[in-house]
């Protein structure tokens, strides 16, 4: 029995996400999943926005599983980005990279945006959530503990808000806390609901 209601248990529902982050976080909202990784490429039009950006990858993340998903599945992918300066902030390749881009969101504020997808036989679905994020002004040797202790190299942005920066330095927080960590729960269960039931509806 699924303890999130209005999701049938004959739905397999698959996580298609490397994040232990989005894993931990719908795990703990109660739902049932599988995880199934795909490669895939996160290159995008470079005329691409903010949101535009975060949902083009979060479809094309999902496009991969078209043609391959059974008449119960339904997948879910996503992706956060986080904006700011007009311009995106990657995960960071390296302790420069990492200390570059901490060095813009120091004293700023900067969007993260999570596009999340839903595909099944039947239809597809995309969203995003934005939250909006301001820091204080971090010093050198603040920036320097941070990547050297907490090497935050697999997050978009340089940072993850649950740990030792978020904690000293995020002032303040505009908009889900959870889509900051990777993924906006409350409104992805709410969306898949809805997605269920047009799924239902749905002949083919």
């Amino acid at each position: 029995m699924r303890m999130i209601r209005g999701i049938p248990d004959h739905y397999h529902i698959v996580l298609a996400s490397r994040s232990p982050r989005r894993n931990q976080l719908l795990i703990e909202a109660g739902l049932k999943f599988d995880v199934v990784i795909k490669d895939f490429q996160e290159d995008y039009p470079e005329h691409l926005r903010g949101d535009e950006i975060a949902e083009y990858l979060a479809r094309e993340k999902a496009s991969v599983f078209s043609g391959n998903i059974a008449d119960n599945e339904i997948i879910i992918t996503a992706d956060t980005v986080v904006w700011c300066n007009n311009m995106v902030l990657d995960k960071p390749s390296d302790y420069k990279e990492a200390y570059d881009i901490l060095s813009i969101i120091s004293g700023n504020t900067h969007e993260v945006i999570t596009g999340v997808s839903f595909i099944s036989k039947k239809q597809n679905y995309t969203f995003s959530e934005k939250t909006k994020v301001t820091f204080d002004k971090l010093t050198a040797e603040e920036i320097d503990y941070y990547i050297k202790n907490y090497r935050p190299f697999d997050k978009a942005g340089a940072y993850g808000i649950q740990e030792w920066i978020g904690l000293v330095a995020n002032s303040y927080i505009e908009g889900s806390y959870f889509n900051v960590m990777g993924l906006p729960v409350q409104r992805l269960i709410k969306e898949l609901k809805e997605f269920i039931i047009k799924n239902d509806l749905i002949r083919i």
